[in-house]
């Protein structure tokens, strides 16, 4: 493991902290592989029910550690296969994590930073979060799944003109806009929130969740025919789990169901 990114545990949930705020938490390839292999370990890991992903110091995460990349330019490389090797791989863990992911936006997020926080399901900021597509100021095309989620969240019109103007999203807009699932009033609320909504969902049902989001991502560009197989296939893998009984049981007797995750 690598000082770059700090994993705690709490009970179920993990914080993972983007540890160069020196640099804006911004990504070097020892941090890009430490967060890929980490995801990866997470999402096997059913034990953990809940993440958040967070950034040290005033900024969330600054995207690529161009300092690094100017380097590798420098040196005759215009291989940029660490889209391939990293960034799309963290993208994919992500957005297909089995469990909920919560993003605590505070400061900057700015480029690959932008788009993996919205690759959360959820994204709490304060008055300091800004959104800032990057790529185009620095002569480059969107990655990390931005061309996914960008569109999603704001809507193709707005997507568009995010990227190509590449200008700061503030907090209040970030939130009327829906980059933000909740804003906070003071930014050390931030971390704080975040964490106690993702104890909130590692309480719950943690296989529907999954369940939840993979329906999603399906009926979001598929077929209604699509969209129905796929809640037929969840709906027979949710109701074989034991949080389903237990909810069912819980709610004839009505009390409150105690999930344990399968």
């Amino acid at each position: 493991m690598t000082d770059s990114l700090l994993v705690d545990r709490t009970d179920a949930v993990v914080t993972l902290t983007l540890n160069r705020p020196e640099s804006m938490n911004s990504f070097t390839v020892d941090l890009k592989e430490a967060l890929r292999d980490t995801l990866a370990q997470l999402e096997s890991d059913r034990s953990v029910r809940a993440i958040v992903l967070a950034g040290a110091g005033a900024a969330f995460c600054g995207g690529q550690d161009l300092k690094e990349h100017a380097a590798l330019l420098e040196a005759g490389s215009t291989d940029l296969n660490t889209v391939q090797v990293h960034y799309n791989p963290i993208a994919q863990r992500l957005a297909n994590m089995p469990k909920p992911v919560v993003a605590a936006v505070r400061g900057m997020a700015a480029g690959a930073g932008a788009s993996l926080a919205l690759l959360a399901d959820f994204r709490i900021g304060g008055p300091s979060t800004k959104f800032l597509m990057a790529f185009a100021n620095v002569g480059l095309a969107g990655d990390s799944g931005i061309s996914w989620s960008l569109p999603r969240i704001v809507g193709h019109a707005k997507a568009v003109e995010l990227l190509l103007l590449a200008q700061p999203v503030r907090a209040e807009e970030a939130s009327r806009i829906g980059m933000l699932t909740q804003l906070k009033d003071d930014d050390e609320q931030v971390l704080p929130a975040a964490q106690e909504l993702a104890a909130r969902l590692a309480a719950g049902p943690t296989v529907a969740y999954g369940a939840i989001k993979r329906e999603l991502s399906i009926g979001d560009a598929g077929t209604l025919s699509d969209a129905l197989a796929a809640e037929a296939q969840a709906q027979s893998i949710c109701g074989a789990t034991e949080d389903h009984r237990e909810a069912v049981s819980a709610f004839l007797k009505k009390q409150k169901p105690v999930y344990h995750g399968r």
